[in-house]
């Protein structure tokens, strides 16, 4: 059960807000980067021939992996995101991924 809100002012009843607390998930533990196998791939479909680097296999915390993103979109210079567990960046970037991952640590190899 969630929390349940009624339309008065200051109504709010607390009383599924124990057992929602109960169930969020534990927070996830991010292994070291020697511990983690990432691949650096290039992925062209559904993107209208526009050509963008991936990043696949980081487990982890979802703040570790949008930091790591954020760290790869700097030193490459271009734009991207993260989504689904992946970082994506726009263009083909493969060489210098591998070498800065490997750089910081990370088990990184270059994907097709």
């Amino acid at each position: 059960m969630g929390i349940v809100y009624s339309t008065g002012k200051n109504n709010i009843v607390g009383a599924g807000l124990a057992s929602s607390e109960a169930s969020l998930p534990s927070p996830v533990d991010t292994p070291p980067p020697a511990k983690q196998q990432l691949i650096v791939a290039i992925d062209r479909s559904h993107r209208a021939g526009k050509q963008v680097t991936l990043v696949k296999g980081f487990v982890g915390a979802g703040a570790d992996l949008e930091a790591l993103g954020k760290l790869l979109k700097s030193k490459c210079g271009v734009g991207g995101s993260v989504k689904d567990g992946e970082i994506l960046l726009q263009g083909d970037f493969r060489d210098k991924v591998v070498a800065l991952l490997t750089a910081a640590g990370y088990r990184a190899k270059r994907g097709n």
